[in-house]
């Protein structure tokens, strides 16, 4: 049998096992994409999108998020379903794909290592297609984003920087922590990406008064900060929150403390961010660790970031494993504990206490903060 044919063959067998899949568990769920399917009718009808009486199943995103939804609010729910299962499925695909190509290859003949990336955050990619979310589209938007600007920098070509800006606008008008490559922007002065970024976010913020009006757009707006802000406190303690304010929520018990704590953290891990940076200017394409870095830090940084969002850690571990020869043998087999750590922090093979207890730990926290560790020592080091 031939290149292609096997090829062709793997692919109709991917597709039939992602039907049964989502035929079979998948569509049973998706409670998170029935929140977000009900705000695209809502907004079609130009009623408010965030209400109390939903409860944890309040619309939590940007006004501007809905329109995502919103052709989608036209089918019936259950092909929207379909759709979009099909989307997230594609932009994970892509996010292995594009992270394959943003690394420089160093597998040779080892084509284990490019199917290890991907067991090891399978839990976090079915858990985002169960209940369909947004981030596998989010953190391929942020990843093509990353290609367009390592592309230009590789063949020293202009004309990339506008696309790269609408795509960060796109991205961080559907969410807006796709707002921390911002200072990474002005450190490397692409002022155009900035621009046309800003002015895609600018259009973002107007685009909803074609169903509220301006006064109405701008309540709209005020209802989702008001929501925001009243609903985040309560969720901080979370066990799935596997953030940096989670783990400091969990381990103090005190939202004060917590608070300040978090502000220290995040203030020290941008000046960290700086400095490996601006560290070693001849490593060589150093925007592949930098973005893979920042990627990393968005579950970890941001209030809310629930354990699925730890996909977006999947071109760090691309880097880390692809690299694996330049680290000391000791950090090698510490690297080795860390990934099974990471892959077998299964509910169905813990079990409720021990899952509950291991979570209660921010153990997962504290694994992704090691293997950040791995990425930085790329970086300081000049290893690439």
């Amino acid at each position: 049998m031939s290149k292609k044919e096997w090829s062709a063959l793997l692919l109709i067998l991917v597709i039939l096992i992602s039907l049964a899949v989502f035929l079979f568990r998948v569509k049973k769920e998706m409670v998170d994409f029935r929140v977000n399917y009900e705000a695209g009718k809502r907004m079609r009808a130009g009623e408010t999108l965030y209400r109390v009486e939903d409860g944890h199943y309040q619309f939590k995103y940007p006004p501007f998020s809905s329109f995502l939804y919103l052709p989608l609010s036209l089918l019936p729910l259950d092909m929207a379903e379909a759709v979009w299962y099909g989307i997230v499925l594609a932009s994970s695909f892509l996010i292995f794909y594009l992270s394959f190509k943003l690394v420089p290859q160093e597998f040779g003949a080892s084509p284990w290592l490019k199917v290890l990336p991907p067991l090891v955050l399978a839990r976090y990619f079915l858990r985002e297609l169960q209940l369909g979310q947004i981030n596998a589209l989010m953190t391929c938007l942020l990843l093509l984003v990353a290609c367009l600007l390592v592309c230009e920098e590789r063949s020293r070509s202009k004309g990339q920087g506008i696309l790269a800006g609408v795509l960060w606008g796109l991205a961080s008008g559907l969410k807006p922590y796709a707002l921390i490559y911002f200072p990474y922007l002005i450190l490397k002065k692409k002022w155009g990406i900035l621009s046309s970024g800003f002015l895609f976010l600018g259009l973002a913020f107007v685009l909803p008064a074609a169903f509220y009006g301006w006064k109405g757009n701008l309540e709209v707006h005020r209802e989702w900060l008001s929501s925001f802000s009243h609903s985040t406190p309560g969720l901080l303690g979370s066990q799935d929150n596997i953030s940096l304010i989670g783990l400091l929520m969990k381990w103090s018990g005190s939202l004060r403390t917590t608070v300040g704590l978090y502000l220290l953290l995040v203030i020290f891990i941008a000046i960290g961010l700086f400095f490996i940076v601006r560290k070693g200017k001849s490593v060589t394409d150093p925007q592949v660790l930098d973005f893979s870095l920042i990627l990393m830090a968005i579950p970890l940084v941001s209030p809310l970031g629930w354990d699925y969002t730890l996909l977006s850690t999947a071109p760090a571990l691309v880097l880390i494993i692809n690299s694996i020869h330049r680290y000391p043998k000791f950090w090698r087999v510490f690297l080795g504990i860390n990934l099974a750590i990471i892959s077998f922090s299964i509910f169905d093979l813990l079990g409720r206490q021990v899952y509950s207890r291991f979570m209660s730990w921010s153990v997962i926290t504290l694994s992704f903060l090691i293997l950040a560790g791995y990425v930085a020592y790329l970086r300081i080091k000049n290893c690439r």
